[in-house]
């Protein structure tokens, strides 16, 4: 299976390309740095600028939160999950960090396939 990654959308002629790059696009979001052994807030989002569609054969599936080669946990969803209108998937995850974390998110869309964030650099204090 393909891995499709985020390009940055600024760099992309055609807007319809921009929109199905985006929409795809697992987002890590968080702080930069943690705690050791506290929670951690992480949101995991499905697009920035533009919604994914939530149809019966066009949804987001689920979504992963990874450390590394590990994965963390998972969020699975169904279709009608935003309402059947389009918008952005998103899950606020939480873990208790022991080391530095290199995050990222993976996401599948029913349609298109499997989608991977960039690495977000977590530093861990004591």
């Amino acid at each position: 299976m393909k891995i499709n990654r985020y390009q940055d959308i600024n760099t992309i002629d055609g807007e319809a390309k921009k929109d199905y790059i985006d929409r795809h696009s697992a987002f890590v979001h968080c702080e930069d740095t943690a705690k050791k052994g506290e929670k951690f807030k992480v949101k995991v989002k499905i697009g920035d600028a533009y919604s994914h569609p939530d149809d019966l054969d066009h949804y987001v599936a689920w979504l992963q939160l990874w450390d590394g080669e590990k994965m963390l946990t998972q969020a699975t969803f169904s279709t009608g999950i935003l309402g059947g209108e389009a918008n952005q998937a998103e899950v606020d995850f939480y873990v208790v960090p022991s080391r530095k974390m290199k995050l990222t998110a993976t996401a599948f869309c029913t349609k298109h396939g499997l989608w991977h964030s960039d690495e977000k650099l977590v530093e861990v204090a004591e």
